[in-house]
């Protein structure tokens, strides 16, 4: 089943997101396995990112690879990641 994953970091620029992209594509994680939508959106300083990933593991996996990432360019989390169960998904 797949799941919806919010994201909620503390004071995310764009700056840091297009750094934290680079950084994942540099090391070949980008894009991974399982992802079937990324979008980052909202306000310069306060961007939050969602995504759908295909299932939990697949996502769990991904985030082992992107913790480090985070740590390097001082990204915190406000909360941990929101997961949810996707009842539907439609693509028009």
């Amino acid at each position: 089943m797949s799941i919806l994953v919010r994201f909620s970091p503390e004071s995310l620029t764009a700056d840091k997101y297009n750094d934290i992209k680079r950084r994942l594509n540099d090391s070949g994680h980008w894009p991974p396995d399982g992802l079937e939508y990324h979008t980052c959106f909202g306000t310069e300083g306060q961007l939050k990112v969602s995504e759908i990933w295909a299932s939990n593991g697949q996502f769990e996996a991904f985030g082992e690879k992107l913790g480090p990432i985070l740590n390097e360019v001082g990204l915190t989390q406000s909360q941990p990641p929101e997961l949810l169960d996707i009842y539907n998904q439609e693509r028009f």
